[in-house]
């Protein structure tokens, strides 16, 4: 019990540390990349002392997750209510529903486009490192894993494609706001948009209704817009409890025995990062300044391994600090986190479907394989979220629809939480890049303040 004390004593003295730098009104950017690296410096620490898979290390985690756990739960909260006000209300500025087919269609089509470039990365990293899941030691937990995702192909196998469009359409929008389904998110979106055109429709048909309307929308996105930075301001402690819990809860036996395709898949994932620059810059986008900006979000994506949760930090980011509009960045973060992921639902399927390949007797470089598997990746990203389930669940698709063992997928089982890490930063990436391109395209970014070193996120998170 007393390691317990002591332990939690240290970890409450960093959350000290943290306040004292908000109280200093250092810019969250620094705030949140100083609790990276103690809660990197903390976790190390933890597994020094105690060793891996320690009772203490459990037991301490356990007190540490209440921060880190609770901070998602927050921005999870504040999710649906951001994405419903911030889409009415840039539709009723736009005055008009003309752009959101251009927005939507350019936004998914740029997702799908990057995840089937992530794929073919995937397929020629994984070829460039000889990847083969024949060099792989099953465990009881890689067994157990293995026949999980069997049992789970059932109900994969039992949703057409056609199913998965269906589930996007909100049948009951108020289930969808409390987030029930999978495709809860597009689904608000898809209703915000519906509600954001009538709302216009009654301002052109009963102005003093509309008038009325508009600024109860107004109101509306200020009280949420203050409630996400309230929340927003608290991401530094989020981040040190998730970073501690990660390091902590490591074992790091098994990342040296998977070693090579820890290090195979952070080069596919850099490389990804690199495309996503490259395309902003085609669009008159600093590349580097974009990624300066965009750091402190990918940094929150890869402690937290949630898409969904970063979506509130994605948006702040893309208007704040990148100048894309408002409508751009809502769909486009609001996309990215439920379909076209290039991390979990490009990259790591078409790795794991190359390593498989041999064992049931296919060429991985073989031109017609290549085509089916990217097709394949493509597609099946963009039905994902009517499954739910990210990474593991792209991979059943991808590797069912190949006609190879979906039960090799639990052998990764041990570096899963490393690996998705990377992966999530990545899918926030591929939105935030989607949002920028969409944004420039259709002449709807402000480039004074992309420009501008002036950091108006980090101010009001600090006021």
């Amino acid at each position: 019990m007393m390691y317990l004390i002591i332990n939690l004593a240290l970890f409450t003295l960093l959350i000290g540390f943290l306040f004292k730098q908000q109280k200093a009104e250092l810019t969250l950017s620094k705030r949140v990349f100083t609790s990276l690296g103690l809660g990197v410096i903390f976790g190390a620490g933890l597994q020094f002392f105690y060793g891996g898979g320690s009772k203490a290390i459990a037991d301490t985690l356990e007190y540490v997750n209440v921060v880190g756990a609770g901070y998602v739960s927050l921005l999870k909260m504040i999710i649906m209510p951001l994405i419903t006000v911030s889409i009415i209300g840039a539709i009723i500025k736009v005055k008009g529903s003309g752009s959101l087919g251009k927005i939507s269609g350019l936004s998914i089509g740029i997702l799908l486009a990057t995840t089937a470039a992530s794929a073919l990365i995937g397929i020629l990293i994984s070829n460039l490192f000889a990847l083969s899941a024949d060099g792989i030691v099953q465990g009881a937990r890689e067994i157990a894993r293995g026949e999980v995702l069997e049992t789970r192909l059932v109900s994969v196998e039992s949703l057409s494609f056609a199913d998965m469009i269906i589930s996007f359409f909100p049948g009951n929008p108020f289930a969808d706001l409390a987030g029930s389904r999978p495709t809860s998110t597009i689904a608000v979106v898809i209703f915000s948009a519906f509600i954001g055109v009538a709302g216009l429709t009654v301002i052109r048909t009963q102005p003093e209704l509309g008038q009325s309307f508009e600024k109860f929308i107004t109101v509306a996105q200020e009280v949420v817009r203050t409630l996400v930075r309230m929340v927003l301001g608290l991401t530094p402690y989020g981040v040190l409890a998730l970073m501690t819990k990660v390091v902590a809860g490591s074992n790091y036996d098994d990342i040296l025995d998977l070693i090579n395709f820890v290090v195979a898949s952070y080069v596919g994932l850099g490389l990804i990062l690199l495309m996503h620059l490259v395309l902003v810059a085609f669009v008159g986008v600093n590349p580097l300044r974009y990624l300066n900006k965009i750091l402190p979000v990918l940094t929150f994506a890869f402690t937290s391994r949630s898409s969904a949760g970063t979506i509130p930090l994605n948006i702040e980011t893309q208007v704040k600090k990148l100048g894309n509009s408002e409508g751009v960045s809502n769909f486009s973060a609001s996309f990215g986190a439920t379909m076209g992921q290039n991390g979990c639902a490009g990259l790591y399927p078409a790795m794991l479907a190359v390593m498989i390949a041999p064992t049931v007797g296919i060429n991985s470089l073989d031109p017609g394989f290549m085509a089916t598997l990217i097709a394949v990746v493509t597609i099946s990203s963009f039905g994902i979220a009517g499954v739910g389930g990210g990474a593991t669940f792209a991979a059943l698709i991808v590797l069912s629809a190949l006609d190879m063992p979906v039960a090799l997928a639990g052998l990764l089982i041990s570096i899963e939480p490393l690996i998705d890490m990377g992966r999530t930063a990545i899918n926030v990436s591929g939105a935030m890049t989607a949002g920028t391109i969409t944004s420039r395209l259709l002449g709807e970014a402000d480039k004074g303040i992309f420009d501008s070193e002036q950091d108006v996120e980090s101010k009001n998170a600090n006021a």
